[in-house]
């Protein structure tokens, strides 16, 4: 099969892999009908992740259709059309029965952390990723759902991470009804947690980034604020004047490790590797929070040591709430505001590209080219 193969930071190329094959009577095989590169996929790209292995297939956003099923497998046969929910979990471990399905025991060898993720480093298990014609689902009854007849492949995709992402970190802020909420980052995951931040009662909703056009995509898309953090002499000061001088109830950070805003801190994370990201935003939400606000944490960052100002939230009785998302858990949820018209997840597609060009789709996506706000891939063009 074709699939997309990591051959060290910012080097990809499409390659000649073995079809993956049934390894446990829980398996299944997926061929991909649609893909997605994700931002959480350039930390991966710009070598910012440890353990990313020559060789790995990259891709935790993906649809597709059963092509095989394992001996044990019952909620599954060939032809069903599916989404795949990034996490790779076991569905009855003590985190799984908890609805923790991102921190699954059974299915990572470094599982004192994070769960297991498609093509995300063998820091989470080392698994395949979709950006491939095949992909091997593990607990193929546990995670896949079918597909609604309702519901196009654009859509379905999307759910699979960014949506769900998004969704889930407007939750962790626990917004109440009128609350402020200021959204770090307009990638896509920013601009779903905007968006959700409606749904959820904030009565203001702002969105900071430094790129103009994914600003004016939140102000189209999220019906946002926006403020571009590069025409201000301090982020922090700015929240706190828009905010009566009290700070954000709630603040998102939905940039994660890669975060603008810092020479110095860009320098230590992101060239360096000093840090398991750039702590920016993480800053900015901690300073530009108000005082016994809420920080929520769904942007990525490495395992490693990041320079975050705890004192801070701790003096400033900060709740902080973080974690990889437990997909499967936002869907329903999700479904229902699909159905009524309140969200059109591919409304904040910019590309569609072939598997073959996928290396041209990372460097658009990560030189934010072209106006590039989300690339899918289809394998089958």
């Amino acid at each position: 099969m074709r699939a997309m193969v990591y051959r060290g930071p910012y080097k990809i190329r499409v390659e000649e892999k073995d079809v993956p094959r049934i390894e446990h009577p829980n398996d299944a095989i997926v061929r991909v009908t649609l893909a997605a590169i994700c931002g959480s996929d350039l930390h991966l790209y710009h070598g910012m992740m440890p353990d990313t292995r020559i060789g790995t297939t990259f891709g935790h956003e993906f649809i597709g259709v059963v092509e095989e099923v394992g001996s044990s497998v019952q909620r599954l046969t060939r032809g069903d059309r599916v989404m795949v929910p990034f996490n790779v979990y076991c569905g009855s471990c003590y985190f799984c029965a908890r609805g923790l399905y991102s921190n699954c025991h059974n299915v990572n060898p470094n599982a004192t952390a994070v769960g297991g993720i498609y093509g995300y480093s063998h820091t989470t298990g080392g698994y395949d990723g979709g950006q491939a014609e095949y992909v091997r689902v593990p607990f193929a009854d546990v995670g896949p759902q079918i597909i609604p007849d309702w519901m196009s492949d654009e859509d379905a995709v999307l759910l699979t991470d960014a949506v769900a992402t998004g969704y889930f970190g407007a939750q962790l802020g626990e917004i109440a009804e009128g609350d402020t909420v200021v959204v770090l980052g307009a990638g896509p995951v920013g601009l779903y947690a905007a968006r959700s931040a409606w749904l959820m009662g904030a009565g203001r909703v702002i969105v900071i980034d430094h790129l103009d056009y994914r600003l004016a995509k939140a102000r189209d898309f999220a019906y946002a604020e926006t403020l571009n953090f590069t025409e201000v002499d301090d982020v922090v000061v700015w929240m706190k004047k828009a905010t009566d001088y009290l700070g954000a109830d709630v603040v998102i950070d939905a940039a994660g490790a890669e975060a603008d805003g810092s020479f110095v801190q860009q320098v230590t994370s992101t060239k360096l590797k000093l840090q398991g990201g750039s702590p920016v935003a993480l800053n900015w939400a901690i300073d530009g929070a108000r005082k016994g606000g809420t920080v929520a944490v769904v942007g990525a960052y490495g395992p490693i040591f990041s320079a975050v100002k705890f004192g801070d939230a701790l003096n400033k009785g900060l709740t902080l709430r973080m974690n990889q998302t437990p997909v499967k858990r936002q869907w329903p949820r999700l479904f229902e505001h699909m159905q009524n018209g309140y969200l059109k997840p591919s409304d904040i597609v910019s590309h569609r590209i072939p598997l073959e060009h996928i290396a041209d789709g990372y460097h658009l996506f990560s030189a934010k080219l072209d106006d590039c706000i989300k690339v899918l891939i289809e394998p089958g063009a």
